[in-house]
């Protein structure tokens, strides 16, 4: 086995690099043939997640195809609650029989224990790894929207209403989520997991003075519970979590947000459906002012199914072959 590198976890800690780390939200998914067809050999994609030996498989794909400087587990912000919420299910994205409003009847945060295939495939990844694992989960208020809303849906408002009209209860579902997170966490850092990575996708459809509100103290007290790094990625907005670095999408100002600490991000998806060339052109142009120590090249959401292999090449290659001053 090859030397572990762990160029991802000094840029964190803003230490002196060669050259700057890059990886990819959701960089074992639907892009990659291979994962369509270990999908499709397990079973579906809630097996997958469920079978340590294929999610080991999926997680690593990716780091076979291009050279990645961080591996993140194969899973799904809704997996800790299968245990906690009865019927819980994906086709493909999560499904609830009825929409949840109350935490009455259901099952204590300590129930995220039973999630050994989850931790078995942390631990079977740590032996096979030579670059840092991240774990993650999503945080309250954006799996407190799925529950809600009773799973997808085209626009997101069931939350937001219930703060308004149900603010106790809504307050009930954030602090219950946050303490299966806050366990769930812990666990993936005891199984080896070396960063966390937190997705606030929902949380960012709030006012800032309601985030700051009902949301924000929530997510401060889990970083403080977490032992290794934390990644907090959210959208609409730069918000203040006390995370070790952020996380942007492409309507952020990577420049401001990199003058608060280390940071990751923001590439537009999308833009890796054009030629490599202009690939490499926009990924240039997006590095260029944030260059060195505390950057993690990254993209500003997950990468998108369909997206043409040649791009994702040439934004890895691009962001690899930087030259630092």
């Amino acid at each position: 086995m090859s030397a572990f590198r762990d160029l991802f976890l000094r840029t964190l800690a803003c230490e002196p690099i060669e050259r700057l780390p890059v990886w990819m939200m959701r960089q074992a998914g639907r892009y990659l043939p291979e994962y369509r067809a270990t999908k499709e050999k397990a079973g579906g994609f809630l097996k997958l997640c469920q079978t340590p030996d294929a999610a080991v498989e999926v997680t690593l794909q990716p780091l076979r195809r291009f050279d990645m400087d961080a591996a993140i587990l194969f899973s799904d912000i809704m997996v800790p609650l299968l245990p906690a919420v009865p019927g819980l299910d994906f086709a493909p994205g999560p499904r609830l029989p009825a929409p949840v409003t109350s935490i009455d009847g259901l099952a204590p945060p300590e129930a995220v224990l039973e999630l050994d295939f989850v931790y078995e495939t942390i631990r079977l990844l740590r032996r096979e790894l030579t670059v840092p694992l991240i774990g993650f989960c999503g945080t309250p208020a954006t799996v407190a929207t799925y529950l809600v809303e009773g799973g997808s849906a085209k626009t997101f408002t069931a939350f937001r209403k219930m703060l308004h009209a149900d603010p106790k209860g809504a307050q009930a579902l954030l602090d219950w989520l946050e303490q299966i997170m806050t366990r769930y966490l812990q666990c993936q850092v005891e199984a080896g997991a070396q960063t966390i990575q937190l997705f606030d996708s929902w949380g960012g459809e709030l006012s800032a003075i309601d985030f700051e509100r009902f949301c924000a103290p929530g997510i401060r007290r889990i970083v403080e519970s977490i032992d290794v790094p934390v990644i907090f990625f959210g959208r609409g907005g730069l918000r203040d979590v006390g995370a070790d670095a952020y996380g942007v999408d492409w309507n952020q100002d990577l420049v401001a947000a990199r003058a608060r600490g280390p940071v990751q991000g923001q590439l537009d998806p999308t833009i890796l459906f054009g030629p490599p060339a202009e690939v490499a052109r926009r990924t240039r142009e997006m590095i260029a002012p944030v260059a060195g120590t505390g950057y993690v090249v990254n993209l500003g959401h997950g990468i998108l199914p369909q997206t043409p292999i040649d791009s994702v090449k040439a934004f890895i290659d691009t962001a690899q072959g930087f030259e630092l001053a």
